[in-house]
């Protein structure tokens, strides 16, 4: 599951400092198990393979419309499973330009 964000700001205290000195890494992590990649300008932002397995079997996503502007930590959407519900936050502030439809059709 991804988004894709027009970022305004890369800095969040839910990043670890420690990744920013990785800076051969590809993705970023949150403490609440959300990922970033950010190229060109553009972040894409997912949840974790363990946050997927912990959850189990989805039965509902929800994600943001394209041209919603976002904040850093803000709910950005949902995924519900058989087990929980879990909020999706946004890992920097921006402005959504893509969202995968294909997890909410699923």
């Amino acid at each position: 599951m991804s988004l894709r964000l027009l970022t305004k700001s890369f800095v969040s205290q839910r990043i670890s400092p420690s990744l920013f000195s990785r800076f051969y890494a590809t993705k970023k992590y949150t403490a609440s198990h959300e990922w970033i990649s950010v190229e060109d300008g553009v972040g894409t932002v997912g949840i974790t393979e363990y946050a997927q397995n912990a959850l189990g079997d989805v039965v509902y996503v929800e994600v943001p419309e394209v041209d919603t502007e976002v904040e850093l930590d803000e709910v950005v959407g949902v995924v519900e499973s058989v087990k929980s519900t879990s909020d999706i936050y946004s890992p920097l502030s921006g402005k959504i330009v893509e969202a995968n439809e294909k997890v909410v059709e699923s």
